[in-house]
């Protein structure tokens, strides 16, 4: 026991005399530091600027029927022509205005069924909880019958918020693959 006590002694009396005590910089030592660094350093680094870097026209995107087959024939190609050019007059349409609007009308359907199905929750526990209060069977019945429906209409909605959560997401896949900037819908 003593041996034990002898010899954890004698290594922490050795790790002490080993190690080296750690010196912490203040910020203002790190500060000199930096600035003497900077003074030495002749040449300074390249700034950048939105100047700089003009501005690149975005490529016209690819059309979806084009992209996805190859032309193969005189025929082909004409129809293809022909499917650009409308598709040119549908872009040269939908601009910023066109799908911020469309995205703000889906955005705002979604959140007037979700307000909505959060009011039939509500009605849906309220008619719970007064049926269990109630003494009368018929009372009891129409209450049962006024929580049937709205769970109805509930399952309803809630199908409704699926369907508006997916034109979302369609929409912002037509216009990734229309090349739109993501800011137009927002």
């Amino acid at each position: 026991m003593r041996l034990k006590i002898f010899l954890t002694g004698a290594a922490f009396t050795c790790l002490a005399a080993v190690a080296h005590p750690v010196l912490a910089q203040s910020l203002g030592d790190v500060a000199r530091k930096e600035e003497e660094r900077r003074k030495e350093n002749k040449k300074p680094a390249k700034l950048y600027t939105n100047k700089d870097l003009g501005s690149a026209p975005l490529p016209p995107p690819l059309p979806a029927a084009q992209a996805a087959q190859p032309a193969s024939g005189k025929d082909d190609k004409a129809k293809d022509a022909e499917k650009t050019k409308d598709q040119d007059k549908d872009d040269k349409t939908k601009d910023q205005a066109y799908w911020s609007s469309k995205k703000k009308a889906l955005v705002q359907q979604l959140d007037r069924d979700q307000t909505y199905a959060d009011a039939l929750q509500s009605r849906i526990n309220g008619l719970a909880t007064e049926i269990i209060s109630r003494d009368d069977p018929a009372q009891r019945t129409t209450l049962s019958r006024d929580r049937a429906k709205a769970a109805a209409e509930l399952e309803r909605l809630q199908k409704s918020i699926q369907d508006d959560k997916k034109a979302i997401s369609d929409l912002d896949e037509e216009a990734r693959r229309a090349g739109v900037p993501p800011g137009w819908l927002r």
